[in-house]
């Protein structure tokens, strides 16, 4: 082996380490964690209450879910890139060791052959030779191999250091998987928990009040729009979608009747993130599983700017994602017990607008 080669193995080692550990740093955004209140919250009768004040209730109870949701979804996320790194890491650890024990065994030639010429020092051995040209010749061969053993050797270090490095990044990143686990735990019982209490709250109402119950909801949205509408912010909206926003749009309205369910990506039902990212994901531009890690990572835009695919962040705690199709509208998976339908843009409190494909 040369010291080309040598040199060459350590740097592929060291590269190696420096991919395998970026992207758990690149993970280190914090996760939102889940409300206090694990357990169901106290569900008021709803005899005691308006309509209205149990419409807000139950509005109230599927945000605080949808906020949870995403804390589990964001968590599901990292999980399985931490197992994928892990796997990467075993296999890193492998190779190390695979590379020591060659380096050992070249090692080990070299001692034996020295031990075969009887030890003596390689100027020795020449100057017995008599010839002149083969002493030369042979002087800068014993240099050569008298570098590449030092070379050889010194790889030899590196790679017993990295493979201790190697080592301490995958427990530390099963650590990090563990902690997500149970933070996915946490998530997953606060979402069924506000999801059982708005259901709890909606079960108490007759069926007569229940139908006045999605009328008031499909008003506040009417009113709530009609207002953003009024303020003039599609005055200068108008502008086209891109090529990759033209299919995404077609991917996210082709889904438009199917449920939402926490969690889903589809094909057969969808969260409101689970289906923003698949419809960019049909569109060939991977873009980040959460709405609020949507929001985080993908460029702002202004509103005026807002074209068909770019997505609607909804809530101040990001919580919620639309993709605006145009005319005002956006198609979206509002909540459970809900399809995935149109609705109009401004019919919840918009945080900002995000473009995948800026």
């Amino acid at each position: 082996m040369n010291r080309r080669h040598c040199a060459t193995a350590a740097i592929t080692l060291v590269c190696a380490l420096a991919l395998l550990t970026a992207p758990v740093q690149a993970m280190a955004a914090p996760i939102p964690e889940p409300g206090p209140t694990a357990a169901a919250p106290a569900v008021p009768t709803a005899g005691k209450k308006s309509l209205e004040e149990v419409r807000e209730e139950i509005d109230t109870l599927y945000r605080k879910a949808g906020a949870a949701t995403d804390a589990y979804n964001l968590a599901q996320e990292q999980a399985e890139k931490q197992s994928k790194e892990i796997v990467a890491l075993t296999k890193a650890i492998a190779d190390g060791q695979a590379r020591i024990a060659e380096l050992k065994d070249s090692a080990g030639a070299q001692a034996r052959e020295q031990y075969r010429t009887g030890g003596l020092p390689p100027g020795a051995q020449l100057m017995l030779s008599g010839n002149p040209d083969l002493f030369l010749d042979g002087v800068n061969q014993a240099r050569q191999s008298q570098q590449a053993t030092k070379g050889m050797l010194t790889e030899l270090e590196q790679a017993q250091a990295d493979l201790e490095t190697y080592t301490q990044d995958a427990s530390l990143n099963w650590e990090k998987l563990e902690a997500n686990r149970v933070k996915q735990a946490k998530a997953k019982k606060s979402i069924n928990a506000q999801i059982a209490a708005a259901k709890k709250l909606e079960s108490q109402l007759a069926e007569e009040e229940r139908a006045r119950l999605l009328k008031l909801e499909q008003d506040a949205a009417s009113t709530a729009q009609a207002a953003w509408l009024s303020s003039g912010a599609l005055q200068d909206i108008n502008r086209e979608a891109s090529a990759g926003g033209k299919l995404a749009v077609a991917f996210a309205t082709a889904q438009i009747g199917k449920p939402y369910v926490w969690g889903a990506e589809g094909p057969s039902s969808y969260d409101c993130s689970g289906l923003t990212s698949q419809a960019w994901a049909a569109a060939k531009r991977p873009i980040p599983r959460t709405s609020q890690e949507q929001w985080r990572l993908l460029p702002h835009i202004p509103i005026q700017d807002m074209r068909p695919g770019d997505l609607i962040i909804y809530h101040s705690d990001a919580s919620h994602v639309g993709m605006y199709v145009g005319d005002g509208s956006i198609v979206h998976a509002p909540r459970p017990g809900r399809h995935v339908t149109l609705a109009g843009a401004g019919s919840m409190r918009i945080l900002g607008v995000v473009r995948p494909d800026k």
